[in-house]
């Protein structure tokens, strides 16, 4: 991927040496985080051996207001940490491709911030852990990411790349392109109204947007700027197919179990991602509306 000596974004925080911010369990309160943004954004618990819907009978926090911590100053990430820029570049990235596509839809893209910690950090959300994964608080609209997962990625599901690393980045920021458009409100407004396998069937759709969304980033930042090089889109298939709920489940070593399914199939994340590079279009994007997935 061609990433070096492009712009990177102002809108990254660095909470690495804070220490932690927070111990336990996640416990996320509230009624209105949308199961597809804030939950395990790509792996969730499967990876670490943590069923992901045990976590989301954590994350729905019996109704309690979200938990909102104090927080330092934000500061910026040291220059020569190579990997920090890298996510800076690709994050400013997808805020020229986001501003784009919603001006030329005639709308107005508010950028996301972005935040570095390890291990645990406070968000608008509640505590959040390095064992979910990376994931999207849509309460303050930032994008959380333990850079240790990426070897988590590389070694345990064997995901290496850069272009896939970016991919992960790309889907966080499509869950927020989500929640600028309402999508995840949505179906967040269903919740407790449907049975669990349908709200299941829901997030499957929402995550799956998700993919398009960084497949979307993917074809128009491809057309701009030329990032891709060879076996780029192929390591983000690869990515993608590692991470299907069933590839997960196998790998945790337990059956497959559809009705659990929360993101996706291999075959529908590889799917769903190549089709937003395909047509870079927000409209091809419309897991709601296809009849099969």
């Amino acid at each position: 991927m061609k990433w070096e000596g492009n712009r990177e974004s102002d809108n990254v925080e660095d909470r690495r040496d804070e220490g932690g911010g927070g111990g336990g369990m996640p416990v996320f309160g509230g009624r209105s985080i949308g199961i597809g943004t804030i939950v395990i954004a790509l792996i969730g618990g499967w990876v670490l051996g943590v069923n992901p819907l045990t976590l989301l009978g954590l994350l729905s926090g019996g109704g309690q207001p979200p938990q909102v911590q104090t927080q330092g100053p934000a500061h910026r990430p040291p220059a020569d940490d190579n990997m920090a820029r890298f996510v800076s570049t690709v994050l400013a990235d997808t805020e020229d491709v986001w501003q784009g596509v919603f001006r030329q839809g005639g709308g107005s893209y508010q950028d996301p911030r972005l935040v570095l910690f390890r291990g645990a950090t406070p968000t608008a959300c509640g505590t959040g852990q390095a064992a979910m994964g990376p994931f999207y608080c849509p309460a303050d609209q930032k994008v959380y990411i333990d850079l240790g997962f990426y070897e988590t990625l590389k070694s345990r599901l064997g995901a290496p790349g850069d272009f896939a690393q970016a991919y992960v980045i790309a889907h966080e920021v499509g869950h927020h392109v989500q929640n600028q458009l309402g999508i995840s409100r949505k179906v967040d407004q269903m919740r407790g109204r449907v049975s669990q396998a349908e709200y299941n069937q829901l997030s499957v759709r929402l995550e799956l947007q998700a993919d398009c969304f960084a497949g979307v980033w993917a074809h128009h930042a491809q057309n701009a700027r030329q990032i891709l090089e060879q076996g780029d889109v192929e390591e983000a298939m690869n990515a993608a197919a590692k991470i299907g709920d069933d590839a997960l489940q196998r790998a945790n070593g337990g059956a497959v179990v559809p009705e659990s399914f929360t993101h996706g199939t291999s075959a529908q994340r590889q799917r769903w991602f190549h089709n937003g590079l395909e047509n870079g279009s927000v409209k091809a994007c419309d897991t709601f509306g296809a009849r099969g997935l």
